[in-house]
Formats: structure tokens, C-alpha cells, sequence
């Protein structure tokens, strides 16, 4: 990132007379316990480190100058204020909010990085060139110079306020709770702005592909600490944190189960619910090859785990919020040092000039 002094996100700065009701703020869904913010950049700092953390919360409307702010226990502005308010120090924790910019620079936002590492550097990355960061008129976080809208203000440590429910991207009403308040003291943009926005709900939807591309882009990430690891797949239907395929080159006795213990310890992926492993010749992009496989290939007491730990906020069917239950399933062919010792049988496989002309009579019968 590179510092300016100044950029278009400065074009208009008002510390008086504005209100949150002057932009076009969605009420997404008919049960949304109002109208959310739902694509903010909300900038932090670690109090004991000084680094910059970017994180996109969704933030509901309560009036002209305050919102919710929707800081699950896991993330990492969530950690920024248990951090400060331990300190016993300051009773409020600056926080900045931009909304709009360059779409490498808010798609950042959402990225699960190792804590302390700067989404702006990530985002430089994507964009191939530096974000231009500007300070704020009344702190001293730094905003991208080119967003659209930024709101200034400041979290009072310890006040809550009920917040929700809200019609997210699992496809159910997330439940009301009470959740930090943010103040706005200062609104600075650009002449005129345009508000950045999106609807999550029943998947697929927009957030969907957002987070098929960061299953793409950190595949070659998780590679580096789990080699064996051919390829993964997360299906809309798993709403991210409920499902992930993966694909792994099996090479000694209980890999699979290895695996998917490295994954429940990789960030976010924490939160995966079900996670099933398949031998690397199975294409986990394709849904209904996994079932048949991962059907025909499991004794399901002796190749299903249950592991407690934490899960996602968003949970609703979780013994308690953020802590539960998770399910691992060994799909892979088993071996004799795995205790299986019969014959594991071939699969069938048509030939390939066998299968266009099939595939062609399907075509032709409209099937």
C-alpha cells in the first residue's frame, strides 16, 4: 500500500450535518430487521501490534448516525476489540468504514488471511499496483483514496445493542444478538458517490461466486502446506463453511483423516462442517461423481469422525453458538493396513467413443 495525502474519497468532507438515511441503503429481505450495509471495507487496528486489518461486516441501520456492527467472535476486528478493552485503556476504538472502490481493493475485504496480514497488500497483489491509502479526517486509520463513501467513527467499548435478524447467505434468517455499536462523526466522499451493494440469500448468489473464487485463487495457498491435496470444491449448497470436497493422492494409512485435520486447523476453514475426502482420480467439481463415489466407497461407522470445535457464528443448528460438531468422511479405497482386507473392485468405465454416442442419444432425446 502507499500512503497520499489525499484522493477522491476527500472531494466532500462533512463532520456536521449528514445522515446515513441520504444513501441508498438496502433492506434486503422481508424479515431483515432493517436496512444493512452489506459490502463495507471496516478498517481496525491490533492495538498491541499497530497492523491493519480489513474486514467486510455486515452493519444494520439503527439511526442517522449509528450502526450495528456485526463482528462474529472469530474475526479478527472482533479480536482488535476484546484486545483493547482488556487493556483497560480507552473506552472507545476507532474504526473507519469505506464503502465502494476499485473491485480487487473491496474483494480484499473478504479474503480469510493469516491474522496481522494486510488485506491492502493482497489487494495490490491482485490489482498490480499499489492501493493508494489516505488517513482519515478524525484518526489516524488510512481508507483507499479511492473509495466512493467513508464513514469515520468510533466503537464505545462494551456498549451492545440487538441487531437483526437479517436474511443471509445460508439461505435462513440469521438469528437477532447483540452486537457492537458504531458511531459516525465524520462522512467524507466523493462529489457523487456511487453506493456499493449486494444481496445475499438462498445460494447461488452473488457471494457464492466470490467465494468460488477464493477457493480458486487458494487452492495453490493450501498446496503449500498440504501437498497432497489435488483439489478442493466448495458446492453452493454448503453455503462455504458447511461443505468442502477434497481431492487428495493418498499415500500411507489414514491420510485422509491427516487431511482433514490440517484443514480444520487452516483459518477459516475451522468453520468447515463436513469436510469429505476422495481419492485424486474423482472430480470433485463434479457433485454427482462425488456422491457416487463417496456412496459406494464408505462403511459409514468405520469411515465417519465426529470432532468437537469452534464453528461459524452463522451456525443456526449448532448445540450452542460457535461450538459444535463436525463430520469427516474417509471416502478414499481403502488399504490392508487400514484393516480392509478384501478386494477392492474396479470401476466401471465405458469407452470413450462408446460414451459420445450415448451421450449424443441422450442429446437427441432432449435428456
Amino acid at each position: 500500500p502507499k500512503t497520499v495525502s489525499g484522493g477522491p474519497c476527500k472531494e466532500t468532507v462533512r463532520r456536521d450535518g449528514f445522515s446515513l438515511f441520504e444513501f441508498p441503503i438496502l433492506h434486503c429481505w422481508p424479515r431483515d430487521g432493517g436496512r444493512f450495509i452489506t459490502l463495507p471495507m471496516v478498517y481496525s487496528r491490533n492495538p498491541d501490534t499497530g497492523k491493519r486489518n480489513c474486514g467486510m461486516y455486515r452493519m444494520q441501520v439503527f439511526d442517522e448516525r449509528t450502526t450495528g456492527m456485526h463482528w462474529q467472535t472469530h474475526k479478527q476486528g472482533a479480536e482488535h476489540y476484546r484486545r483493547l478493552r482488556a487493556r483497560g485503556g480507552s473506552a472507545r476504538m476507532d474504526v473507519a468504514v469505506a464503502i465502494g472502490a476499485d473491485p480487487a481493493t473491496m474483494y480484499s475485504a473478504i479474503l480469510p488471511l493469516p491474522p496481522d496480514l494486510d488485506e491492502m497488500m493482497i489487494a495490490g497483489f491482485l490489482r498490480g499496483k499499489p492501493v493508494e491509502m489516505v488517513k482519515c479526517e478524525t484518526s489516524d486509520l488510512e481508507v483507499p483514496a479511492n473509495a466512493e463513501i467513508v464513514l469515520e467513527g468510533y466503537v464505545e467499548l462494551g456498549e451492545l445493542r440487538r441487531e437483526g435478524p437479517f436474511g443471509d447467505h445460508t439461505g435462513y434468517y440469521s438469528l437477532e444478538d447483540d452486537y457492537p455499536v458504531f458511531h459516525v462523526t465524520c462522512v467524507t466522499q466523493r462529489k457523487n458517490p456511487i453506493y456499493a451493494a449486494t444481496i445475499v440469500g438462498p445460494p447461488p448468489m452473488e457471494d457464492f461466486y466470490m467465494g468460488k473464487a477464493i477457493e480458486r485463487i487458494f487452492l495453490p495457498l493450501m498446496r503449500l502446506q498440504l501437498p497432497e491435496v489435488r483439489n478442493i470444491c466448495m458446492p453452493a449448497e454448503g453455503v462455504f463453511h458447511n461443505l468442502i470436497l477434497v481431492a487428495i493422492r493418498k499415500s500411507y494409512p489414514g491420510h485422509a483423516r491427516k487431511v482433514m485435520h490440517a484443514i480444520w486447523g487452516l483459518g477459516q476453514a475451522m468453520f468447515s462442517k463436513c469436510i469429505v475426502v476422495v481419492d485424486e482420480d474423482v472430480d470433485v467439481a463434479n457433485l454427482s461423481e462425488v456422491a457416487w463415489k463417496v456412496l459406494n466407497n464408505i462403511d459409514p461407522e468405520r469411515d465417519i469422525q465426529f470432532v468437537l470445535g469452534p464453528v461459524d457464528s452463522l451456525d443456526h443448528a449448532s448445540r450452542m453458538q460457535d461450538y459444535g460438531s463436525k463430520m469427516g468422511i474417509d471416502a478414499t479405497r481403502k488399504w490392508p493396513e487400514e484393516g480392509f482386507n478384501r478386494p477392492w473392485p474396479g470401476v466401471i468405465r465405458m469407452p470413450e467413443d462408446v460414451k459420445a454416442r450415448v451421450d449424443a442419444l441422450w442429446k437427441k432425446a432432449g435428456l
